[in-house]
């Protein structure tokens, strides 16, 4: 299993050597630095916990510090094991983007762009009523969210609300370059979130 941490950069165009062009999300990913390693037989479970990002100390609480041993990291983040999966490094040890090749199938999770409060042609899709007939103000409305006889809204139903801001994890995204003395990482397709946005990638 290999992962890191990184930044959502922007979107660009690569060529490929036979001139296909592949669009692409740059990646500003790692160094990141193993703070702790659990293991089942004393925690419960298998994971390594990573700190990435330089913060200021005074940012950092008093539990976090702890955790991170007299570093400062932005963040922290665990990454579970499967059964089967070997832990292969030890604490302290830094990782970068080098251990990603080329060709790796990897899944990115990050924190989708926020958009506020949407209404629901935005935010579901919703075709809206027809202009016609009278209509004048109703053109985006939701149209009824009653069922007939029931006196109550059905659960679940798709109204306006708070949009974006969900975590998203896309998966089977193909690694196409890796530039390892800027800590760069080019994955072919699109990555949910803003630029500066917090991702984890693993490749299983």
């Amino acid at each position: 299993m290999k992962f890191i941490l990184g930044t959502k950069e922007n979107m660009t165009e690569y060529f490929s050597e036979d001139g296909v062009v592949i669009p692409v999300t740059i990646l500003s990913a790692g160094p990141v630095t193993v703070t702790r390693i659990f293991e089942k037989s004393k925690d419960g479970y298998d994971s390594v916990q990573v700190g990435f990002g330089a913060q200021k100390k005074e940012r950092i609480t008093k539990s976090r510090a702890g955790a991170m041993k007299g570093a400062f990291y932005k963040n922290l983040k665990e990454f579970r094991l499967k059964s089967g999966d070997k832990i292969d490094v030890k604490e302290g040890a830094s990782i970068d983007v080098s251990v990603f090749v080329p060709g790796d199938k990897i899944e990115v999770s990050s924190i989708s762009k926020g958009k506020g409060f949407q209404g629901v042609v935005k935010r579901h899709g919703f075709h809206g009523g027809p202009r016609t007939h009278g209509q004048k103000h109703s053109e985006r409305e939701p149209g009824s969210i009653g069922g007939g006889l029931r006196t109550h809204v059905p659960k679940g139903m798709r109204m306006a609300g708070r949009m974006g801001s969900d975590r998203i994890t896309q998966k089977n995204l193909q690694v196409v370059l890796v530039d390892k003395e800027n800590n760069l990482m080019l994955v072919k397709g699109a990555i949910a979130g803003r630029r500066g946005t917090l991702v984890e990638v693993i490749s299983r």
